[in-house]
């Protein structure tokens, strides 16, 4: 396999590219002076494009590329990928479901109890030395026995909705569809209605024409000024503008977040806000283990596709 072109569109992970080039013959994008003149070049050995969820694989790159046979995305969301375009088109595609699960709903819980009980303050404010001066002021909220509402139960949803029962939490969710398997959560078809009902509403639903914006005005007024939001799903679920205008006018209590519309670019009002919010830089998967788990998949997708076998976890 070692002639077989493959193009990484940009850096990844470091052992994710040494397990390329064991296998393949790995061409970098980014390291080229001119990017359209290097597609051009190689336009006609290149068969698999490694890509991640940030960047997926645009509409231009697909063009250029005339024997691209599979695209191996290091990522869950494929929602800077056109399916329909690649069914069309006989280019398979692969993600890298599940390995990530439990480190995105670990990070979901994490998120929420550094927003409850405002753990980044508590501490900036022992490191200060503001401890010596006067007790912490209190406003934390309690976790344990909340009503934790969730967007999207999918396999992260689920997983999340597993942890916050270990705090007591009574749990809710919107879906598509109700889901028979959760029969012990409670249903809500309106996205209002199911944050009108929380104390928590965390977003882990997949980017899509109908949930782009999902999480809009009408959802974050019926959440109201103690609710707080946690997002682990993409940052375009949210309406980011009337997030920050609640966040600044009082309108929502507080807000977790690891994604964001325009990343790695953030509202300088959300930093500005450290009192309410706390946030990552999309860092849900980010582990060693689960990066390494996700890269295996990466590369195992790609052989198995070259072998003639049956992905490991196809999308297309």
């Amino acid at each position: 396999m070692e002639s077989i072109a493959v193009l990484m569109t940009k850096p990844i992970y470091s052992y994710l590219q040494a397990e390329l080039e064991k296998r393949f013959k790995v061409l970098k994008l980014w390291e080229a002076q001119d990017g359209s003149r290097f597609l051009e070049d190689h336009n006609q050995i290149i068969r698999a494009v490694v890509s991640d969820g940030g960047t997926g694989l645009s509409p231009e790159l697909m063009a250029a590329l005339p024997k691209l046979e599979i695209v191996s995305s290091f990522s869950v969301g494929m929602d800077k990928i056109d399916l329909g375009k690649c069914k069309e088109k006989g280019i398979r595609v692969s993600n890298t479901p599940d390995v990530l699960t439990d480190d995105v709903a670990d990070l979901a819980i994490g998120l929420t109890l550094a927003v409850l009980r405002k753990l980044p303050a508590s501490d900036r404010y022992v490191r200060s030395g503001m401890w010596k001066k006067g007790e912490f002021k209190l406003g934390t909220k309690q976790f344990s026995g909340k009503s934790v509402g969730i967007v999207g139960l999918g396999r992260i949803g689920q997983a999340i909705a597993t942890r916050a029962e270990g705090f007591g939490c009574k749990i809710s969710y919107h879906s598509r569809t109700p889901k028979p398997e959760s029969s012990n959560y409670t249903y809500y078809p309106s996205v209002v209605d199911l944050a009108a009902h929380s104390d928590i509403l965390v977003v882990a639903c997949a980017l899509t024409n109908e949930t782009r914006h999902i999480i809009n005005r009408e959802v974050i007024d019926a959440l109201g000024p103690r609710g707080v939001l946690v997002n682990i799903a993409r940052g375009a679920t949210v309406d980011e503008p009337e997030l920050v205008s609640a966040l600044v006018e009082g309108r929502l209590g507080g807000a977790g977040l690891d994604v964001f519309e325009n990343e790695p670019n953030v509202p300088e009002q959300l930093i500005e806000l450290d009192e309410k919010v706390v946030l990552a830089p999309h860092a849900g998967s980010g582990t060693e283990e689960t990066r390494k788990g996700m890269a295996d998949l990466v590369v195992g997708n790609l052989v198995a596709h070259f072998e003639g076998k049956e992905l490991l976890t196809p999308v297309v």
